[in-house]
């Protein structure tokens, strides 16, 4: 490799750099992450597993402890729009030179060792709060939990959301199997607190087998949010508890607690934008319970709705399109820009002969002609991270 400058050479580099996009295992991150951090990382960490709601647990985690003195980090993915946004600092993105400088360290010490693209933003991410000195890093792990590049880290505090069936070629096909993949991220003699309230016998059984201390939340967050949904009281529920675990080593008044819940926002989680006479909303529900809670929502407020919609070939889309197909009026799909998107013709098949479905050659064009519907005042755009990135990006 030549000397690379800019995030956008580093970034395609990685790509090529290590032939499988996902490649589950601590063998080759153990190795480089030992060299970085032979004595861990300096600051407390909270790791975040789970199918849905890890992304709006961790932006309430973060938005209480911005309310405070404490100095927080999150890091995320997939990102929206930009790459920067998987590393935030006390509300404020990594710039372009602070990720640059954190792969330039990691490259000084990788050796041989071929990391993935996921591998190399998780170093960077801990490096990068090393060298920001935070107080409190919060780490969203990408898929699963056991084998996930975030597990290498020995965790002060788990999370897990709930569980529910998704990424069933990499994580099996079962609650059971999947809750065993999440139960990875627990420690002997540490909290590990779980949102799930039908949890999988596995999760107690792992933890029993670890001495892990495992905690459920049974009651929803009653306080005013901004993020809309029950599963959201839930999310800020689970927020709440992780606080409280971490309360004798960094202290919160009440008040501020609920100052925090309230504040918080995210992307791509019901985000509305009115537009011209419409109101679009923003969901990157992926799965079918993630599309169930997204119809819930929807049905509060019965109007005409048409769907932009598109998703990745490795999830189940006839669930999740029948999980929200009574609420939809019409179907605008197009085929996603990454390497999992499904084949336009095989996204057409998915839907039932009574739905009106049009398809279009990207995200772009059936947001144009979204825009054109005279009949729907309410557009709602879901399926995956990568739609509703396409569809705001069509905006700009």
């Amino acid at each position: 490799m030549g000397r690379l400058t800019t995030l956008t050479e580093w970034l395609s580099w990685q790509e090529s750099l290590h032939g499988q996009e996902i490649d589950l295992g601590l063998t080759r991150i153990q190795s480089v992450y030992l060299k970085l951090f032979p004595k861990g990382v300096p600051f407390t960490t909270i790791t975040v597993a789970g199918t849905n709601g890890k992304g709006s647990t961790i932006a309430f985690i973060e938005s209480i402890y911005q309310q405070t003195h404490y100095s927080v980090a999150k890091f995320t993915s997939p990102h929206i729009l930009n790459y920067n946004e998987r590393f935030v600092i006390n509300a404020l993105q990594a710039t372009d030179s602070q990720i640059c400088t954190a792969f330039e360290q990691i490259e000084q010490v990788r050796g041989n060792t071929s990391l993935t693209y996921f591998e190399f933003s998780t170093l960077a991410a801990l490096l990068i709060f090393a060298e920001q000195e935070v107080d409190i890093a919060i780490l969203e792990i990408g898929l699963g939990g056991r084998l996930d590049s975030v597990n290498v880290v020995d965790t002060d505090i788990a999370v897990i959301t709930n569980i529910a069936i998704d990424h069933v070629d990499y994580l099996g096909d079962t609650r059971e199997l999947i809750g065993y993949e999440k139960a990875g991220i627990m420690r002997a003699n540490t909290p590990c607190i779980c949102g799930d309230l039908n949890s999988p016998l596995s999760l107690h059984e792992y933890a029993k087998k670890i001495g892990a201390e495992l905690e459920f939340i049974s009651e929803p967050y009653t306080g005013a949010l901004t993020l809309k949904g029950m599963h959201q009281q839930y999310n800020a529920a689970l927020a709440h508890l992780c606080i409280k675990k971490l309360n004798q080593k960094f202290p919160i008044k009440e008040k501020l607690v609920s100052q925090g819940l309230k504040k918080a926002q995210l992307a791509g989680r019901f985000q509305t934008k009115n537009i011209n006479d419409k109101q679009f909303i923003f969901d990157v529900a992926h799965n079918e319970a993630a599309v169930e809670a997204l119809a819930k929502e929807l049905t509060k407020n019965n109007q005409p709705t048409l769907a932009v919609f598109s998703a990745l070939k490795d999830k189940n889309i006839s669930l999740m399109i029948k999980a929200i197909s009574p609420i939809i009026g019409q179907w605008l799909i197009a085929p996603l820009t990454v390497a999992r998107a499904t084949d336009i013709n095989d996204l057409v098949d998915q839907f039932s002969l009574t739905e009106t479905v049009s398809a279009f050659d990207n995200v772009n064009l059936a947001m144009d002609n979204a825009l054109k519907q005279r009949s729907y005042q309410r557009i709602v755009v879901f399926g995956s991270f990568h739609v509703v990135a396409d569809a705001l990006k069509s905006f700009k």
